[in-house]
């Protein structure tokens, strides 16, 4: 079975999706079919809407949280070799000085 390119959509389109698997008359699998999509992936839209309306399981980060702890992951990695780069300089300019 071959894989498919990875394909973006846009936040209308997968609440639409989840919209219409919430509706009850058809399974995620049968939903993803009829839009040519990965069940898997459905299956994650479902999720991550359930976590964002509040209601999955306790603990877990909504969609904002998560981009938010991205974020604040790559600005602690940029803070750090800041932080190392600047001890490199005054080690440099403590030798120069003596």
């Amino acid at each position: 079975m071959a894989r498919r390119h990875r394909r973006s959509f846009s936040p209308e389109f997968k609440a639409e999706a989840v919209r219409l698997c919430k509706l009850g008359d058809r399974n995620i699998a049968k939903v993803a079919k009829d839009l040519d999509l990965a069940e898997n992936g459905l299956r994650e839209w479902v999720k991550r809407a359930a976590i964002d309306a509040g209601q999955g399981p306790p603990g877990a980060l909504t969609t904002a949280e998560r981009e938010e702890l991205t974020r604040l992951r790559a600005q602690v990695k940029r803070l750090e070799m800041e932080r190392e780069i600047l001890k490199k300089a005054a080690a440099f300019f403590a030798k120069e000085s003596r």
